[in-house]
């Protein structure tokens, strides 16, 4: 072959971004003025970000995003390795302490347009039910000020635009079925399903997983390498870059990327006018808009509103109730390794593509609260050495060793619901960055009833491996998935923004990313952080101009808006259980 199958290898164009080996977004994009007072100006083009963008564009709505990491190029940009990929992950400076501290940096937020849906791993379970109300089912927490039927029709929108690959039929919380055929199981998958099914245990397969199973539009389907938390260059894992951003931009959206947002500015009427910021030579800008939506996830959107902080709002923007920064959770994501005779090769299907709910909602039997779910993970080599050599401290030539063996191992992922604690915090360092803002500073604890849950889920978990046919079990403690931190609900004392993210104290000034959870459930948050943005607009989009003149709240829940989602990413697929 003289040629490559799709052309000539083109060299980066400013007219052109690839985000696939078939998609393309064209620009030049719009361009606002900084003086041009826009309708929305929105902070972070992730996972929040990029659906309320795109939204907002189409419905006619002047918007900017500003994303302090790059616009990604994934044919120039991307590479499929691991310590290549490091450049997707929010690096910066960060302070971390408690009793039991955060690791941060790494794969737990996302710097660049697309943001943590770039590398997430696309496992896109659904919140139960009882997730919405666990103060009033358990004692514990607090509720959201939604229910599960209010946020159910964005949940059934969101898994048709990104699409979800999922089984006919979900058993938990409320069984639902999936418009896209399941995944063929990998090694790790059947390991699950054989410890599962040995120890009677229901197991769900092929999903529910936001990567193609079968080419979508011009997507094409998975084949199955195993870099999905790299980037996906193959273009089968939904990230809003590649589901919603090129729609924004055709609708007239603009996104500055490389501008870091450092303040939002609160005009002397008590609304907020627009935000400050740095472009990447450090020069100083500040866009006009009507209304500021802050979408930087749960340290750096409440890093942004403290550093806010003005004249009748000395604790931070916003913060009226002291609760910005608080209650702020991560998920127990201990990993639990397990040798076979026979080789896995676990990098040869999605990471998580299996998982058992079975142990998600409380059981009075347990001495603890809440639940956990059991996942397949699939590391690929570094992450497994880093996890052998936290779990076995193996070290020389005896890492070396267990390395050489990777393709014999499988591993699986406990994901538990630790409970929201106002002691678990964001708030400001005395350290700057190299803005000269001060970084966060992130406080960690576990309370008596996480170390419950944790013990029971790893043991669990292990017995699962066991059950398998592994010959040698090992575990790493680790966590997963920040949320909270700028909590939505009904009482302004106790929570940051209402129940469509408009902030309690400032009419024009909106939340909406994974900070809002007052509680985080045994489910990865990457589908419930897109459905709320969705709800966010269409509540946006409904009341229209009063967002931007009045100062009135019109609380009343809107019907869903399908004809403002990307053309061509619902309505298909086969019908399925609700």
């Amino acid at each position: 072959m003289k040629k490559p199958l799709l052309g000539e290898f083109e060299t980066p164009s400013s007219n052109k971004y690839r985000v696939g080996p078939l998609q393309s977004i064209h620009m030049p994009m719009r361009r606002f003025r900084e003086y041009e007072d826009v309708d929305y100006v929105i902070v972070g083009v992730g996972s929040a970000g990029g659906v309320l963008l795109q939204r907002l564009a189409r419905a006619g709505f002047n918007v900017v995003g500003l994303e302090a990491g790059p616009f990604w190029d994934t044919e120039h940009d991307w590479v499929s390795d691991e310590a290549g990929s490091h450049e997707l992950y929010w690096t910066e400076p960060r302070v971390t302490g408690g009793t039991d501290p955060l690791a941060l940096g790494a794969n737990n937020c996302g710097k660049g347009v697309g943001g943590g849906s770039v590398h997430w791993a696309a496992f896109t379970p659904r919140l139960h039910p009882s997730d919405f109300e666990i103060y009033t089912r358990d004692s514990v927490g607090a509720d959201w000020p939604i229910t599960y039927d209010e946020i159910r029709p964005y949940y059934e929108q969101l898994e048709l635009e990104m699409p979800v690959s999922g089984p006919a039929y979900y058993p938990w919380g409320h069984p639902h079925g999936y418009a896209y055929g399941p995944h063929p199981m990998g090694g790790v998958g059947n390991a699950l399903i054989k410890g599962c099914s040995a120890l009677n245990i229901p197991v769900s397969i092929g999903g529910p997983v936001a990567i193609l199973s079968g080419s979508h539009g011009d997507r094409p389907h998975c084949i199955y390498r195993g870099f999905c938390i790299q980037g996906c260059k193959v273009g089968a894992k939904a990230s809003t870059l590649v589901t919603h951003v090129p729609d924004a931009i055709r609708t007239g959206a603009e996104i500055r990327d490389r501008s870091m947002v450092s303040r939002i500015e609160l005009g002397k009427d008590g609304r907020v006018t627009g935000v400050h910021y740095f472009d990447n030579e450090g020069h100083s800008h500040f866009q006009r808009a009507k209304a500021v939506i802050v979408s930087g996830y749960a340290i750096e959107t409440p890093r942004l509103l403290l550093n806010s902080a003005c004249p009748g709002h000395e604790k931070g923007l916003g913060n009226s109730s002291g609760t910005i920064g608080r209650y702020l959770m991560a998920q127990a994501g201990n990993v639990v390794l397990g040798r076979f005779e026979q080789p896995v090769r676990m990098y040869k299907a999605p990471p998580a593509h299996a998982l058992t709910e079975e142990f998600y909602e409380t059981n009075p039997k347990n001495d603890f609260a809440r639940g956990f779910a059991i996942q397949t993970v699939g590391p690929l080599p570094v992450a497994f050495g880093k996890q052998v050599l936290a779990a076995k401290k193996a070290w020389g030539w005896g890492l070396r060793r267990e390395m050489m063996d990777y393709n014999h191992w499988a591993a699986f992922g406990l994901l538990g619901e630790i409970l929201p604690w106002k002691d678990n915090a964001v708030t400001l360092s005395e350290d700057k960055d190299c803005f000269g803002l001060p970084i966060a500073h992130v406080t960690f604890n576990l309370h008596e009833n996480d170390k419950k849950l944790i013990k029971a889920a790893r043991e669990k978990t292990e017995e699962v491996m066991q059950a398998a046919g592994a010959t040698e079990v090992v575990q790493e403690a680790r966590y997963a998935h920040l949320v909270g931190a700028c909590r939505m609900g009904s009482d302004p004392r106790t929570s940051v923004v209402d129940k469509f993210g408009r902030s309690h104290d400032i009419p024009n000034l909106f939340v909406c990313d994974g900070s809002l959870f007052p509680t985080q459930g045994s489910a990865n948050p990457g589908l419930t952080i897109q459905a709320l943005a969705a709800r966010t607009a269409d509540y946006l989009v409904s009341q229209g101009e009063r967002i931007f003149t009045s100062n009135e709240r019109d609380m009343t829940t809107t019907p869903i808006r399908r004809e403002l989602a990307p053309p061509e990413t619902w309505g298909k697929g086969v019908p399925r259980l609700k």
